[in-house]
């Protein structure tokens, strides 16, 4: 099964329904915020004594509840996880945060979420603690200067997940959340009990139907499992927006939506050398060249600025290409020829990596067209040069000091191309939870 998920929350004017999806979701959120006492300071203080913990309760149930959704609709194929944005992890900088908005959770009774939820019922001390919030987020602004260096280098982690921390699949470690969210369910209602002299008889039996039915829903989780690159690849669609300029009258646009192996056999990805030398002067754009050819290979000739990731090395750099690049960053991948590059496509695409890119012909191909004008490239074609292998013989191994390896990009000003780069810009990060 293949939905079209990015496509339909994508908030465009063509797609105005989007709007009245996210204000009817707004609407419920907070009239449930409001109706579970998260606009009550009192409240929200009292699960720090023990004697409230329906904040708790409300929060988790929130947070297992969506996990278990969102993992299932991945392991059914109606999601891609890596098109989530997960927030980096910052450890450092995250636990001294945490101790602060502690305290201040404390002491005022809120977080930030809660205060706007508090403020916009007109409740005054919601309102001075969202708008201390406000005083505090611009003194932070004006002084982050002081400490950029720690607050965005210390404990940098990037995108990391528990089953990856931990080497578990997805769904044990789903099963494992829902497992200790439901203990805490347990001991919440002791604390209350204990502390807050609460008579649990009167507690809603139906609770226990839910608690079982996210146990059962958890364990669906693990049962369904998550979707190999394999399974993702086959469920890839591109869309490609084609323009035909008339005379005298308006261009006629076209789009097309391909599957993952139609880009490849219509070589829509594929993009000459003149084209990957030209991105790195194109303002729009932020190249990345990535090298997937063999360290031995890479040393002897690579272009400059190319990052060397070997083919089998890849997953291991996913989850730093998949956080925080700029949004027009273009990938591009090349190997000696086009094999090993093919592979590494399909593996980036089918991970949600978004505007990647394959060198047409690979290296060899770079050398052909730039090398011929080299001086310093004193090389020797190699004779029956196998699939995918590097087309010369290389005397000594320079790297990029060769000048083909970055063109003088006067002499090669008025390259002419058939430009392929699309950008497919990404859905920017979103803000979640207390924060």
């Amino acid at each position: 099964m293949n939905f079209p998920l990015p496509e339909f929350v994508a908030v465009s004017a063509s797609n105005p329904w989007t709007y009245v999806v996210f204000a009817l979701i707004g609407f419920a959120f907070g009239y449930t915020l409001e109706m579970s006492g998260f606009g009550d300071s009192r409240k929200l203080a009292a699960q720090f004594y023990f004697t409230e913990m329906t904040v708790l309760k409300v929060m988790f149930t929130a947070i297992v509840t969506a996990m278990v959704l969102l993992f299932g609709a991945v392991g059914m194929g109606i999601l891609n996880f890596n098109q989530v944005w997960v927030n980096p992890t910052y450890l450092s900088s995250g636990i001294l945060g945490g101790l602060i908005m502690g305290v201040g959770f404390i002491i005022g009774g809120f977080c930030p979420t809660t205060s706007l939820a508090s403020a916009s019922t007109g409740k005054i001390d919601g309102m001075l603690f969202m708008l201390g919030g406000f005083v505090g987020a611009l003194l932070f602004g004006e002084t982050e200067s002081l400490f950029d260096n720690w607050y965005n280098n210390a404990g940098y982690f990037g995108r990391v997940t528990l089953d990856q921390v931990f080497n578990l699949p997805i769904g044990v470690v789903v099963l494992l959340v829902v497992l200790m969210a439901l203990f805490m369910f347990w001991g919440s209602e002791q604390l209350e009990r204990i502390f807050g002299k609460k008579d649990l008889s009167k507690e809603p039996k139906l609770r226990l139907a839910g608690a079982g039915a996210l146990f059962a829903a958890a364990v669906a989780v693990v049962l369904i499992g998550s979707p190999t690159i394999e399974e993702k690849y086959n469920a890839l669609t591109f869309t490609r927006t084609e323009t035909i300029e008339q005379l005298n009258a308006d261009p006629i646009v076209n789009t097309y939506i391909y599957t993952a192996d139609e880009m490849l056999e219509n070589r829509l990805v594929f993009i000459t050398p003149a084209e990957a030398f030209k991105a790195r002067y194109n303002q729009a754009m932020n190249p990345v060249y990535l090298d997937v050819r063999a360290e031995a290979d890479y040393n002897l000739y690579h272009i400059e600025d190319a990052i060397n990731v070997p083919q089998n090395r890849l997953a291991e750099v996913l989850p730093v290409l998949l956080t925080e690049p700029p949004a027009n960053t273009v990938f591009i991948v090349m190997s000696n020829d086009e094999t090993a590059a093919i592979e590494a496509w399909k593996f980036l695409s089918a991970s949600a990596v978004p505007n990647v890119y394959i060198l047409e012909g690979g290296v060899n191909n770079w050398i052909v067209f730039f090398g011929k004008d080299d001086k310093t490239l004193a090389v020797q074609p190699k004779p029956e040069a196998g699939d995918d292998e590097l087309g010369y013989i290389f005397p000594v191994a320079l790297g990029s000091q060769y000048e083909s390896c970055s063109p003088n990009p006067v002499e090669y000003e008025n390259l002419e191309f058939t430009a392929k780069i699309k950008l497919q810009l990404k859905r920017d990060k979103s803000g979640g939870g207390c924060g």
